[in-house]
């Protein structure tokens, strides 16, 4: 029950104006305020959002010169190896070119590196890979933007290479000139390459700037289909969106602008089954006939896909995405479903022996855990599951021949990418961003390593950052809840990060028969007046005790269709509940 609730408040006679001017209800219309939708005009755009809105991909800065570079390669009739990543976003951006490239004509192969043998990005070997099959230019996805020793080796060994990454570039040392300050660019040092593909390199193209990899493959193939001189055509760039809807969704990034138009309409391409190895990956899963959303997708499918990068080797996974046989694709899904189940063993196991190091030790204002040969591919999931439960950054370290290899998930009011920043006199290497981080010790500094950085966790943060926090749309009375208004929410969809569910709240409601359902869940009827609702808190089953002292609950939640034996009726899942007054 300790959690900070924020509610968004909006002056009543602006709400009542953009409801009656848009023929929303004022909730629904209080839920698109919150979301910078203030305008008639924005929330048809933001509801409705069509191919037409898609960009024109020339927009990217380095399109053209790499789409003119791959028109060379196909008329030379040169190999060309596309270098991918070991999850969702970087496979399935490599599915999206290695298909328009292959339907484009071009003699194309691909590479996708083992997490534990080959390491993250675009790395030297990949060159001599590249030398190895006779390849004339290397195309980089969702990696090689800090690739400099890759691109020279490329270079040197006389084979062109395209970088196409989202992630952020480095910075050059040195003031801003006169003239950069002025355009809202930035100076970056970038790898030798005939071409660099980035949306970060234009900080002016913000409805561009927060594609995923597999967006901005998505954007390649698009520039390849409005070329007109391959045998490539927009349709056919169209027929790729469901992969970077997959990948867009799988890699987290905000679902408005231009991700949400490939979001969305990528959806209705997987409930269209148009891709056997997606629908195999359905069917495994056991979604069978239902609607697949956003969530579905970040909760169900993105998990099999990312196993074999975490335990195995993700290379199968482009042969799933590219294939037409039913067969070979279901083989491949029922494959990468055990590949998960024995990711989830794995990641239980590392994490209860992370959580008994916890209890033994305690902690302060970071957790700091290690332990010998926990599993790499794992540790990064148990952080994300601790500093979640905990609201603390958390740091999880494997050790391994003296070098304690690390990940890194954090809290939103702390940059643990500055935190490293801060500590990176003791420390062999990091990256990351704000939320997230690998890092890599040495072994024997891990105590002093936890002791600097609980001391920069504790400068940068108050007491209450500490604090898990429920940020409510709206208050409302139970009775607004119906059917009308869930119709109205499922005009968000897609859902996810940057356009999050709306959370409601309401006070001084009855609570009922509270029982602790599933081992571990919270289930109840909240009651105000004379209706009666049904909730569901999902691993609050410990609030249980706590309610027999109380009369009335205060309560945040999330409504919905809920689809039992055949009958459907609504429920709310609890965000948080707390004593009323």
């Amino acid at each position: 029950m300790n959690k900070r609730w924020l509610i968004n408040r909006t002056n009543p006679e602006y709400v009542g104006y953009l409801s009656k001017a848009a023929s929303l209800s004022p909730v629904f219309a209080q839920v698109l305020i919150n979301r910078g939708i203030k305008t008639p005009g924005d929330i048809s755009d933001f509801l409705n959002p069509g191919l037409t809105n898609l960009s024109d991909p020339f927009d990217l800065p380095g399109m053209k010169t790499a789409v003119d570079r791959i028109k060379t390669a196909w008329r030379r009739n040169e190999t060309v190896l596309v270098h991918g990543d070991y999850d969702t976003d970087g496979l399935t951006a490599t599915a999206i070119l290695v298909r328009a490239l292959k339907s484009s004509g071009v003699d194309v192969h691909y590479f996708i590196p083992n997490r534990m043998s080959d390491g993250y990005g675009f790395n030297p070997p990949s060159v001599a890979l590249a030398k190895r099959i006779g390849a004339g230019l290397i195309i980089t996805v969702d990696c090689g933007i800090a690739s400099f020793e890759a691109a020279l080796s490329a270079k040197g060994q006389g084979i062109d290479l395209i970088i196409t990454d989202h992630h952020e570039p480095v910075k050059r040392d040195g003031p801003e000139t006169k003239d950069e300050r002025s355009t809202g660019s930035s100076r970056f040092s970038l790898p030798e390459a005939v071409a660099v593909v980035n949306p970060k390199l234009d900080l002016l193209n913000t409805k561009l700037s927060m594609l995923s990899g597999a967006g901005v493959a998505f954007k390649m193939a698009q520039a390849l289909g409005a070329d007109g001189t391959l045998p490539f055509s927009q349709d056919d760039a169209l027929r790729l969106l469901d992969l970077a809807a997959l990948g867009t969704v799988a890699d987290v990034v905000p679902l408005t602008g231009e991700n949400r138009t490939i979001a969305k309409a990528g959806l209705k391409y997987i409930q269209g089954a148009d891709r056997p190895g997606i629908s195999a990956l359905i069917s495994v899963a056991g979604l069978g006939e239902k609607e697949i959303r956003a969530g579905l997708l970040s909760f169900v499918i993105v998990p099999r896909i990312n196993a074999s990068g975490r335990i195995g080797d993700s290379a199968d996974v482009v042969t799933l995405l590219l294939s037409d046989s039913a067969e070979e694709t279901l083989s491949i899904a029922e494959r990468l479903d055990r590949t998960n189940a024995e990711r989830q063993r794995i990641e239980e196991e590392v994490y209860q022996e992370a959580f008994s190091q916890l209890n033994r030790k305690g902690h302060d204002a970071a957790i700091v855990l290690f332990g010998k040969d926990w599993h790499m591919g794992v540790i990064g999931i148990v952080a994300s599951r601790i500093a979640e439960k905990f609201n603390r950054p958390t740091f999880i370290f494997t050790m391994e021949n003296d070098v304690a290899k690390g990940s890194v998930r954090s809290i939103p009011s702390f940059d643990v990418y500055s935190g490293l920043s801060a500590c990176s006199d003791m420390l062999i290497s990091f990256g990351g961003h704000r939320q997230a981080a690998g890092v890599k010790l040495n072994a024997a500094d891990l105590m002093r390593f936890e002791e600097r950085m609980n001391d920069v966790v504790k400068g940068a943060l108050q007491k209450e950052d500490f604090l898990p926090t429920v940020e409510i749309d709206s208050e409302i009375p139970l009775s607004t809840v119906n059917a009308s208004l869930l119709r109205e929410f499922a005009l968000l969809e897609p859902v996810g990060a940057g356009n999050r569910e709306p959370v409601l709240g309401a006070k001084r409601l009855v609570f009922q028969n509270p029982r602790v359902v599933g081992g571990k869940h919270l289930k109840l009827k909240m009651r105000q007046k004379s209706l009666s609702i049904d909730a569901i808190g999902f691993d609050m089953g410990n609030l249980l005790d706590r309610l027999d002292s109380l009369t009335l609950l205060d309560a945040a939640f999330t409504p919905a269709i809920n689809e039992w034996n055949g009958n459907k009726y609504i429920q709310l899942t609890l965000k948080a509940i707390r004593p009323s007054d």
